[in-house]
């Protein structure tokens, strides 16, 4: 049976994740080079290195993506709008924003909608998009569903599970929760646990259209086995992009 996907659409699901602290100048500029070789849909970068970042992928289909307010969300408002204009004065083309996960648990949707729509609004201006992000572990499903809600009201691109740091990543109850509850406009993310190509399909048959990954050549070498489609070349991955 021939797979209903091609190696382009598996590819542009996933944003390849350069958040871990440790990362040094080095791991992340060959992060970049993997993304490249590989050309998958963007690289979610640590925040200080995007200006870089978006200049190497400037000629590619690459995006250019990085966080706000992460990892755990409580930055004040003002803090998370000077992050979002510095991202996208740096070149940001998507935003990932955790929401203020203390006044998600307090019940105060007042400051959660408002604490959204500042960096929404400025994403949107700026004609870039934002992806939102729940925490899903720390929530109940009511809270959950409140969040998609507020997110469809605000226009939000997409609903997105988890940060990768919290107690849990995605879960396929989460992710049909979510896809139900967002209106159609509103794409799904997830991260966190999506670790394998059979877990990405299994979550695209869910609906969701992006994923976060740090695992992100073994996913894709195993898409173009299935395929029959040649290996990337190793050197495409390792070669220099200058600095």
């Amino acid at each position: 049976m021939n797979p209903d996907y091609t190696y382009q659409d598996i590819a542009k699901m996933i944003d390849h994740s350069l958040l871990n602290p440790t990362l040094t100048t080095h791991d992340l500029e060959a992060g970049i080079r993997l993304a490249l070789a590989y050309d998958v849909a963007s690289v979610c970068i640590l925040p200080y290195y995007m200006k870089r970042c978006a200049e190497l992928l400037s000629d590619s289909t690459v995006k250019a993506s990085t966080t706000i307010g992460f990892p755990h969300g409580g930055h004040t408002t003002a803090i998370k709008q000077a992050e979002a204009q510095r991202a996208l004065a740096d070149g940001c083309q998507e935003l990932d924003l955790v929401v203020n996960i203390s006044q998600v648990l307090s019940g105060n949707w007042d400051y959660v909608r408002a604490d959204i729509k500042t960096v929404v609004d400025a994403a949107h201006a700026a004609g870039q998009k934002v992806k939102v992000i729940f925490e899903n572990c720390y929530l109940h499903d009511d809270q959950k569903i409140r969040l998609c809600e507020i997110c469809g009201e605000l226009k939000a691109d997409w609903v997105k599970t988890s940060t990768g740091y919290g107690a849990g990543g995605a879960t396929l109850d989460d992710l049909r929760l979510m896809r139900a509850a967002a209106p159609e406009f509103v794409q799904v993310k997830a991260a966190g646990g999506v670790r394998d190509l059979d877990t990405l399909l299994q979550v695209r048959a869910l609906g969701v259209t992006r994923v976060g990954a740090s695992r992100t050549a073994e996913m894709l070498s195993d898409c173009r086995a299935r395929l029959n489609l040649p290996p990337i070349d190793s050197a495409a991955t390792t070669a220099s992009i200058g600095y």
